[in-house]
């Protein structure tokens, strides 16, 4: 039987127990293995990913050197057998059903790009009263149980999927590739210290504008884990600033940027000033949000 369907896993220095549990769900998948290939791209982890793909019959670890998720999405892609690619992170736990489901989807509507459904949180330490402001950042999304599709109308849409669990169609992520590939822009996800993710936002872009459909689809379910150091208030200022910046150079790119670019020297200014209209003083909560305006005025200067 063909491979249909490609599952793949980037991982940089994964968390053994985390990873070994989004390969359990996998393992217990209603689509039978025969139908789906898994790739794991080790990204440069220090030592080499290890682990037991027996129980996979069309299963493999490739290596690739150049370090950031983009990078490492793009060798799975050229790599991918199957007609349906499914994202999947190191720390996410797929429903049972939702690779089946993801087959269905693109099978059953042939305008369909790529789609993406909700990703619920599993915390491992108590979170912060206020962090459902921040579900975003932390590729956390539930929009309701109702499908909600469309094609490219010149902005982001708001239902477009996220990297974790995002099926697409292969043939739809052509001129992206081939995009990166010629190395007319790079927009890379977590590379280095950087926590940036504009990535995920510019392939959806890319399969829009190329006049695909995009979808959320509630049927899709994942869930997230999210361990204690990533629910510590400095990292996610650091990521609230980083998301902010690799947004506005997306939307720059993409044309569809509606703020004007800045003077470099406004910079500081611009942030003293945001520094008491979100009142950073008050709370964690707060100084997150000033973080990640802070982001989005050296982006603006930096156009």
């Amino acid at each position: 039987m063909s491979i249909k369907l490609s599952v793949i896993i980037p991982t940089y220095n994964p968390d053994a127990d985390i990873l070994g549990q989004t390969l359990q769900a996998l393992k217990v998948q209603s689509l039978p293995s025969s139908e789906w290939e898994l790739i794991i791209i080790d990204n440069n982890s220090t030592p080499a990913v290890k682990v037991d793909l027996q129980w996979h019959p069309h299963a493999t670890i490739v290596k690739e050197p150049n370090q950031g998720l983009t990078y490492a999405r793009i060798k799975g892609f050229e790599e991918a057998k199957g007609d349906v690619v499914v994202m999947v992170d190191d720390d996410n736990i797929l429903a049972a059903d939702y690779l089946q489901h993801a087959l269905q989807l693109l099978e059953n509507r042939p305008a369909l790009g790529a789609a993406g459904g909700k990703s619920l949180p599993e915390f491992k330490a108590e979170p912060p009263v206020w962090i459902k402001d921040f579900y975003g950042n932390l590729a956390l999304r539930d929009l309701g149980n109702e499908a909600v599709t469309g094609k490219w109308e010149g902005c982001y849409p708001g239902f477009a999927p996220i990297g974790a669990g995002m099926i697409i169609r292969k043939t739809a992520l052509k001129n992206y590739i081939r995009h990166i590939n010629e190395g007319a822009r790079l927009i890379s996800d977590r590379q280095g210290q950087s926590l940036g993710s504009g990535g995920d936002n510019d392939m959806v872009l890319n399969i829009l504008k190329d006049g695909w459909e995009i979808g959320y689809f509630p049927q899709l379910v994942l869930h997230h884990i999210i361990p204690a150091n990533r629910l510590e208030y400095r990292y996610l200022a650091r990521l609230n600033k980083d998301s902010f910046k690799s947004w506005i150079k997306v939307l720059h790119i993409h044309g569809i940027n509606p703020w004007k670019k800045t003077s470099r020297w406004s910079v500081p200014l611009r942030k003293l000033k945001l520094w008491f209209t979100q009142r950073a003083y008050v709370g964690k909560a707060n100084f997150i949000k000033w973080q990640g305006y802070c982001g989005m005025a050296e982006a603006l200067a930096d156009l």
